[in-house]
């Protein structure tokens, strides 16, 4: 599985956020766009999981997630912050790179394939610099489709 196979080009974002609770309002208002379902309900899918335990991974990335009813593909947005925000990660670093994955309920294997495939790729760090050095969301969505093959 690639990254291509969830994440299309218009959900290469840049976002301005004060919070982690602001983030993942905005995330879910993307996600809306994308997915025509309720914005509230993915926010409230979103908050249920990081209660489980944050999703951010460390190193100024986060990957949050979750399982929707009604949501028929997985569906990913690549959200590059502005500033870097307080996440709750693992290593109290703030976060400043965010996929989020949303994934059919029924999806299974899939979800987990599709968030270790975005996690291989986020844990690298020079994939990360490239990121935070790329302004533009064309280049921002070659450097996360890229070279999938030679990633996987």
């Amino acid at each position: 599985m690639d990254i291509s196979d969830f994440l299309q080009n218009d959900a290469v974002i840049t976002l301005r956020a004060s919070s982690k609770k602001q983030l993942l309002q905005d995330l879910a208002k993307q996600a809306k766009v994308l997915t025509g379902l309720n914005d509230a309900k993915i926010f409230e899918v979103l908050l249920e999981r990081e209660k489980l335990g944050s999703t951010g991974l460390g190193k100024g990335v986060a990957i949050p997630h979750g399982k929707l009813s009604g949501l028929s593909s997985l569906q990913g947005i690549f959200a590059k912050l502005d500033k870097p925000i307080d996440f709750d990660s693992v290593d109290n670093s703030p976060v400043d790179l965010v996929f989020l994955l949303l994934a059919p309920e029924q999806a299974g294997a899939d979800h987990l394939t599709a968030l270790a495939r975005v996690s291989r790729y986020l844990r690298k760090q020079d994939n990360c610099e490239k990121l935070r050095n790329t302004d533009d969301q064309d280049g921002l969505y070659i450097l996360l489709t890229q070279n999938e093959a030679q990633a996987a």
